[in-house]
């Protein structure tokens, strides 16, 4: 057995390096003491959190506060339309509307088959623009909007095949019958033509009374039959 040199625990005598091995080994150790990365995010510290909701409240309540009359529904013509039916039926002075301002609005969904300048398609959808229709009797084009149209149609002489739905009450798109009016006095003063304008009274009228309980589109021999 070797003697034991004296000279390896004498801390004042430099001791050799560590070898690579020994590095690797004590670098693999340490990385497998390491916590594991883990997915997700830091929770917001609850401060913060605290701090953000009361100036998204702060903000609202000011803008509630500093609206100063403006109401986004003020765009909508939906609402400026019943907005004057509301007030008549709660007792109040009707708001002003426009007919043919308010008309011109609803029109742009007439104006999927009859066209922005009301020349309709050919064989499918007559023009509105001079049509004998459009421009005579009362009656009969309130009765058209209120229940829709089937069959062949003659305008200017052309035949046309293009059914219209029913746009008054309980059909499609349930216009009120100041929508019906406002619509049918726009048609009957744009483009040239002459007729006159249509109230919402006389809609009234031939829904409750001259075509109550009807359910089906008109046909045009059943539209030439009324005056």
């Amino acid at each position: 057995m070797s003697a034991r040199n004296p000279s390896d625990n004498d801390p004042r005598i430099e001791q050799p390096g560590a070898s690579d091995r020994e590095i690797q080994s004590v670098h693999a150790i340490l990385l497998r003491e390491k916590n594991e990365p883990a997915e997700g995010y830091s929770p917001m510290p609850l401060l913060l959190t605290f701090f953000v909701c009361a100036m998204f409240i702060g903000v609202a309540i000011y803008f509630v506060n500093n609206l100063g009359g403006f109401s986004p529904l003020a765009y909508d013509e939906r609402y400026t339309l019943e907005m004057g039916e509301a007030a008549a039926r709660g007792g109040g002075a009707k708001a002003a509307v426009d007919p043919i301002a308010q008309g011109k609005k609803l029109f742009a969904i007439c104006a999927t088959c009859h066209q922005a300048a009301g020349t309709g398609v050919p064989g499918a959808y007559p023009p509105l623009a001079g049509s004998e229709w459009a421009n005579g009797s009362e009656e009969r084009v309130i009765r058209i909007l209120l229940h829709g149209l089937t069959g062949e149609l003659k305008v200017h002489g052309q035949t046309y095949n293009g059914n219209m739905p029913a746009f008054g009450p309980g059909g499609g798109y349930n216009w009120s019958d100041d929508k019906i009016a406002a619509v049918l006095t726009y048609v009957r003063q744009e483009w040239g033509n002459t007729g006159g304008p249509i109230s919402a009274e006389q809609v009234t009228a031939i829904r409750t009374k001259g075509a109550a309980g009807r359910t089906k589109p008109w046909t045009q021999p059943e539209l030439e039959a009324i005056p």
